[in-house]
């Protein structure tokens, strides 16, 4: 797919380098990453930064998508104010003669702050959907199929809940931005992981603070575990710079349809280990046993 053609409606004020050419003023005005009279505060210069670091990462992969009448579909979990997906209507979706971004949020007012937004701005291809990710994947407003599914810091089990709706609308991307990973931490303190409280590794979780980022840290990885197992390539990097958010990994799923026999094992391994086997009737409820690839090693 050849990267659309943006027509720069507005100059770009000197003395802001950071404002990519074809981005709306009016949208980041509106957004308050511009001021009204068009300067940028540190804060916003940061929050700003985020979302294109995110949006060069996202726009590859739209790009890899095979041109249709019906267009490219995304889907935004935790959509907040839906800074990321105004952002990338902007840059992508407003030069292209179809497809479509919905966004999806519990809080109704943001919700309905974003569609008045959008009006606005005459983006008639964004959709705002007042529904948990959960609900989202059986809401008759959502098509059965999406290109692209977004989380970005959603907060705790809505980042499950994300990769859950990606699987049942065959997304052949997803771009996480995982926040506030509880769950596992929980499930840490409750259970104790008998089968290793006896062993040194004890120690990763004595503290409260550890094990807050112990439980983070074997989330993010259970999950990539899941997405392999599932048949996507699963891709883990920073966002950005440590200086600009604590969370800051940042996973990216390609589908390849290849369910990797061996990450559905090293999955139910480290739930075992850690007494978290009851997570695979809640959050990890892998592929039906049967003839898979195997995993190359690599």
């Amino acid at each position: 797919m050849k990267s659309p053609k943006i027509a720069r409606s507005e100059a770009l004020p000197a003395g802001l380098p950071e404002i990519r050419p074809g981005q709306s003023l009016e949208l980041l005005k509106e957004l308050h990453i511009l001021t009204r009279e068009g300067r940028l505060n540190q804060d916003s210069r940061r929050k700003l930064k985020q979302v294109y670091h995110l949006f060069q990462f996202i726009e590859k992969l739209l790009l890899e998508l095979p041109a249709s009448d019906a267009g490219i579909t995304l889907a935004d979990h935790g959509a907040g104010k839906s800074y990321l997906g105004f952002i990338i209507y902007d840059l992508f979706f407003k030069a292209l003669a179809s497809g479509r971004i919905y966004g999806i949020e519990t809080r109704p007012e943001l919700v309905q702050q974003s569609r008045e937004l959008a009006a606005r701005l005459g983006f008639t291809r964004m959709s705002f959907l007042n529904l948990s990710v959960a609900e989202s994947a059986q809401s008759a407003d959502l098509p059965d199929r999406i290109d692209v599914v977004t989380a970005l810091h959603a907060c705790d089990t809505a980042t499950d809940d994300a990769i859950v709706f990606g699987l049942q609308k065959h997304a052949q991307f997803m771009v996480l931005v995982p926040c506030c990973q509880a769950e596992v931490a929980s499930c840490l303190r409750q259970n104790k992981a008998l089968a290793l409280a006896r062993t040194p590794l004890a120690e990763l979780w004595r503290h409260p603070l550890h094990t807050r980022e112990l439980g983070s840290q074997i989330t993010n990885v259970l999950r990539c575990l899941y997405l392999e197992a599932s048949g996507y390539q699963v891709t883990v990097t920073e966002l950005v710079g440590w200086e600009h958010s604590l969370k800051n990994e940042l996973i990216i799923a390609r589908y390849t349809g290849q369910k990797k026999r061996s990450a559905a094992e090293r999955l139910r391994a480290v739930l075992q280990e850690f007494g978290l086997t009851a997570l695979l009737e809640t959050r990890f409820r892998l592929p039906q046993a049967g003839p898979v690839p195997e995993f190359s090693g690599k």
